[in-house]
């Protein structure tokens, strides 16, 4: 029943989900972005079509380049890549039904799991400028985007900037690292994107909160953990997670004074039973409450060896059809107030399931 539940949740917050919109005023674009964040390449060209071209093995696909592809065209023309890889660096080009290109994306998705991340609170410098010998003298460093909003408001909160490796030629315009390199076999530990936090405190605006999530988790008897997924959460966007009302700060877990909880981008690994929240934007997401073991009433009736039988048979022979039935009542009475909530969302919104992704125009 969770299962169904779950599912029928996870569809209602997609709907709900907003995007990031970058905007380019010309049909050619060049910009890095991090690994495992879905993004949307906007093409709005009648009958379009779609070429790839990936650097790392110099091959050019149309549509689909994968068996199992991660990258979808929309009934618009546009461009679906979800969780893109590393290896998916390259050239996107759309054309229209005349074999006319209409639009040019050339991305560098550098690798998320090799992020650096410091926090000015604990006196940890970024990675420092340096110059490789490729033929020349080229410069690499961090190109940095804008702070994002504090992830918290009304009390003390963080906030983080995005930034990625690029490579600049004298006198030429700097290029994202792997869109310079291509193919070439070169591991340095400076052509990794990094993430920056601060401390930061805002005044608290109106609230304005679509959907919350409620789910329940339990802890892996093998691991001793569970990873928790904030259904808005993105690398893109300010967030911030809670265990049992107490703020999971990037400064705790970098200190290593966080010893219950290990946060990701979007993500949180937990080692400890609590009632974690995501925020994101400031405005809460979703709740995941500790599973308990009352889910298997059958166990209870074991567990006085001093019962006889007969006695214990007869108790669960009264109690299976009163669970039952209290089951079939709950079941049915979630499952129409989703209908309803569904209902309600999904007939104005319909082309709005798109916008969980980062929106590329």
């Amino acid at each position: 029943m969770l299962t169904t539940l779950w599912l029928l949740l996870s569809f209602a917050v997609s709907v709900l989900r907003s995007h990031f919109s970058i905007s380019r005023p010309n049909w050619h674009c060049q910009l890095a972005l991090l690994s495992n964040n879905d993004i949307f390449l906007r093409c709005s060209a009648s009958g379009a079509q779609w070429q790839f071209f990936f650097l790392s093995v110099k091959t050019t696909w149309t549509n689909n380049p994968f068996t199992n592809s991660n990258v979808e065209t929309m009934p618009d023309g546009s461009l679906l890549i979800r969780n893109p890889l590393p290896l998916q660096t390259g050239f996107y080009n759309c054309q229209d039904k005349d074999g006319k290109k209409v639009a040019q994306y050339e991305i560098n998705f550098q690798d998320i799991e090799t992020i650096h991340i410091t926090h000015k609170g604990l006196g940890r410098e970024p990675l420092q400028n340096e110059t490789l010998s490729l033929g020349g003298k080229e410069l690499i460093f961090t190109h940095w985007e804008p702070w994002q909003d504090c992830n918290r408001c009304g009390e003390p909160g963080e906030r983080k900037r995005l930034g990625y490796c690029y490579i600049e030629e004298p006198l030429e315009t700097p290029m994202p690292c792997w869109l310079y390199l291509g193919d070439v076999n070169l591991w340095s530990s400076r052509t990794r994107p990094e993430m920056q936090v601060e401390a930061c405190h805002v005044q608290c605006t109106s609230s304005n909160v679509d959907y919350v999530t409620f789910d329940n988790f339990k802890l892996s008897e093998k691991l001793g953990s569970a990873w928790l997924t904030c259904p808005l959460g993105s690398i893109y966007r300010p967030i911030i997670w809670e265990a049992d009302n107490l703020p999971l700060t990037w400064k705790d877990q970098l200190s290593g004074q966080a010893v219950s909880t290990v946060l990701d981008t979007s993500n949180g690994q937990v080692f400890q039973p609590a009632t974690y929240k995501c925020f994101v934007q400031q405005e809460p997401s979703a709740q995941f409450n500790p599973k308990s073991d009352l889910d298997i009433p059958a166990s209870l009736s074991t567990e006085d060896s001093g019962q006889q039988p007969e006695v214990e048979e007869a108790q669960k022979g009264k109690a299976d059809p009163i669970l039952k039935g209290l089951r079939l009542l709950l079941l049915a009475g979630t499952v129409l107030g989703l209908l309803g909530v569904l209902l309600k969302l999904f007939h104005p919104s319909r082309g709005r399931r798109r916008n969980q992704v980062l929106l590329v125009k």
